[in-house]
């Protein structure tokens, strides 16, 4: 059957033939054409942002919950450059989004015309493909490619810019394609996994260093069981925290900057490193001659360009990391390896991480702890970008992966609240906390009115200290306590503020019972505001001075 309709009407058609079921934007000029088209569908929820940003956020925490594509719209100009750091910040932790703009008339393209920017020159830095649409005709073809190269291979950002005459072009239509799906990866290397399990097989003190391409396979299980057959203690990203169980017995947790002393000196002993999708970020490696000068690398990415990218590896293997472990299994040989499993468990006895006063809920540990206590695993567990997600990598039970969503590689504050809400949206029946900080939440704060609207169960762990708080630390310990531009002249009462934007909100500070306080605010559905107060003089310890080897860690 053959339908005469406008660009616009294929584009929200073809959004609903690939499964989307929530989008996240604000309408403008140049992509009215698409909103009055989606206004149509009843099918697609629309859910308003107040900012740009915080709807590119609001998709991925859509997007970081599932695994799969979701979609944010924004209009031409501003609309499109407020949404690029949410963009820049799904391409850096390879994070599957569709982001589509409107765009003035093509014959105005170039002229300066009224919110008129070259986004397509823009993004393409910071995406991992984009389109400029010339026609209704290739809309048919353009969508359902972005979704499948968003999701192929390792995933990220994909922008389509569409200009308003598109929008309104009619054409007939006879047949639709195929919605865009991920593509088979490439099979790894059969004798490169032989020689890596030889590898493995042979070392004496092997360590699984597990990386945010565990999480977005789905091949935390697989890992777990290569780490529990060989006897592999295991490190974590930040971004794959949640990928082993942090109680599990081979788990040594996050490695880096603000890692357990005891994890970053078994790395210096381990004589082969065995990292799946992980990319050796600087704020893992630390200096990088330094880090794990005794060890041969076996290095599992499905990404190509980052294998010797920052360490040469002795075997280098592209595939997907489920697919290459299903293959890597069986050929690696159960061993207990007691020696250096014992090893390992000894620096964790010589070297604790101390969590100190964890009894106390006004304390940063102690709020941590306390909130998980009110929750179980299915829990989500969102960051924004400071002091509060380095103490929460370090002290929250994360258990499970896609249980924790934070902004890794650009490291984004103001992330924390709008990929909450976009959690919140995509899994309705697991409750959401966010933890952010007094800098984090003003750069979003907007977005608090969107989520009373949309009535999302998230809650917001406000640890307020009216500092920028990893700032604060760093002015203290490397610039001669100078603190310029990091202490808050005046704070707002974010109390009022929530309530302000129509939600519930509790302050710690004040109440003569913190623990039976959260526990309510936490159970009550819908979303609340949950407010502490930290001392400006806690600090993230242990700490990596910045150029410094991870060995070389100051304070706890």
């Amino acid at each position: 059957m053959t339908e005469t309709l406008t660009g616009a009407q294929i584009t929200v058609r073809l959004l609903e033939r690939q499964g989307i079921r929530t989008v996240a934007g604000i309408p403008g000029g140049a992509i009215l054409p698409i909103y009055d088209a989606l206004g149509q569908s009843t099918a697609i929820h629309h859910v308003l942002a107040r900012h740009e940003q915080g709807a590119g956020f609001m998709a991925q925490g859509m997007a970081r919950a599932t695994g799969l594509p979701a979609v944010c719209l924004a209009s031409s100009g501003p609309g499109a450059t407020n949404l690029l750091t949410a963009i820049a910040d799904a391409k850096l932790d390879s994070i599957p989004l569709v982001a589509i703009t409107g765009q003035v008339p093509k014959a105005m393209i170039g002229t300066d015309a009224f919110q008129e920017v070259d986004t397509y020159g823009l993004s393409i830095p910071i995406t991992k493909h984009n389109f400029l649409v010339s026609s209704a005709d290739e809309l048919l073809e353009v969508i359902p490619r972005a979704f499948q190269i968003a999701a192929s291979g390792r995933p990220g950002p994909v922008l389509i810019d569409i200009p308003k005459d598109v929008q309104t072009q009619a054409i007939e239509i006879s047949q639709w394609p195929e919605p865009g799906r991920a593509l088979p990866a490439p099979a790894a290397d059969s004798a490169l996994i032989e020689q890596a399990a030889a590898m493995i097989n042979a070392a004496e003190r092997p360590i699984l260093y597990l990386g945010g391409g565990v999480i977005h396979s789905g091949a935390s299980a697989a890992a777990i069981e290569l780490a529990e057959k060989a006897s592999l203690p295991t490190v974590m990203t930040l971004m794959a925290l949640g990928a082993m169980p942090v109680d599990h017995p081979l788990a040594l947790g996050m490695l880096g900057m603000h890692a357990a002393r005891f994890t970053n000196l078994a790395l210096d002993e381990c004589d082969l490193l065995i990292a799946v999708g992980a990319r050796f970020d600087d704020r893992a490696t630390g200096k990088v001659a330094a880090f794990c000068p005794q060890a041969k690398i076996i290095h599992i990415d499905i990404d190509p360009a980052e294998l010797d990218k920052i360490k040469t590896a002795h075997i280098g293997i592209t595939a997907d990391i489920g697919e290459a472990l299903g293959q890597l299994l069986p050929a690696v040989l159960q061993n207990s390896r007691k020696i250096w499993v014992d090893r390992s468990n000894a620096l964790k006895a010589e070297f604790p991480f101390d969590l100190h006063s964890t009894d106390n809920p006004r304390s940063h540990f102690g709020l941590i702890q306390s909130v998980a206590a009110c929750l179980d695993d299915n829990a989500i567990i969102a960051t924004d970008v400071g002091q509060h997600q380095m103490w929460v990598a370090q002290a929250y039970p994360l258990r499970r992966p896609r249980q924790w969503l934070t902004s890794g590689g650009l490291g984004t504050m103001g992330f924390g609240v709008p990929a909450a809400i976009g959690a919140a949206l995509a899994e309705r029946g697991r409750t959401v906390v966010c933890f952010t900080g007094d800098g984090s939440i003003m750069m979003n704060i907007q977005e608090l009115v969107t989520a009373a609207e949309e009535n999302v169960n998230i809650k917001i762990v406000l640890m307020d200290n009216a500092t920028l708080g990893l700032v604060h630390q760093q002015q203290t310990l490397f610039y001669g306590e100078r603190l310029f531009a990091s202490q808050f002249r005046s704070s707002p009462d974010f109390i009022k503020i929530a309530q302000g934007f129509g939600i519930a909100a509790v302050d710690l500070d004040t109440s003569a019972n913190p623990c039976a306080t959260l526990m309510e605010a936490i159970s009550r559905p819908g979303p609340c505001l949950i407010h502490a107060s930290i001392a400006a003089e806690q600090k993230v310890y242990p700490m990596v001075p910045p150029g410094a080897a991870n060995r070389d860690m100051i304070g706890a």
